[in-house]
């Protein structure tokens, strides 16, 4: 009898990058938008269609905000991902030298997931030559620490799932 692991392994790295808290303000701002629609009805009806419409958008923001993930020797960024073999090595920004990474410093041939009300900016180098995207540029709260992940699982030994 084979016994057989359904059970995924554990990320080495996750972060949501979740709304930032005026992005969350902005959205609640539309609960009593939609709650003055529904007074003609009565204000009890208003104020629950209000808060049901703050509560789905808000969570609604949380839930489908992006992920940047290293597991099972891959890098996923949203809903791309590539395998740390082919990545080289990150280089952190942050403040000033994030904006210019954002801005002036932008290549336009490479992978580009940038979130505004993030600071901090990663760019990993690609190391294949059959890929015609030099770089990946990212948004991320812990630049150093998602640096730090790639770096470990470039040398971690993969094991194969059963």
């Amino acid at each position: 009898m084979t016994i057989v692991s359904t059970r995924q392994p554990a990320a080495t790295y996750r972060e949501r990058l979740s709304p930032s808290l005026w992005m969350i303000v902005a959205a609640a701002i539309c609960a009593p938008m939609a709650a003055l629609v529904f007074v003609p009805l009565g204000a009890v009806v208003a104020l629950i269609v209000g808060v049901m419409v703050a509560v789905v958008i808000i969570t609604g923001a949380i839930a489908l905000s992006p992920v940047i993930e290293l597991r099972d020797g891959f890098l996923h960024v949203g809903r791309a991902k590539i395998d740390v073999e082919y990545l080289g090595e990150p280089a952190v920004y942050l403040g000033e030298d994030a904006r210019t990474q954002r801005g002036p410093g932008l290549d336009s041939r490479s992978w580009h997931f940038i979130r505004g009300g993030i600071d901090g900016i990663l760019v990993v180098p690609v190391d294949d030559e059959d890929d015609p995207v030099p770089t990946w540029v990212f948004s991320t709260r812990t630049p150093e620490r998602v640096a730090s992940a790639i770096r470990r699982a470039k040398v971690t030994p993969r094991t194969p799932h059963r």
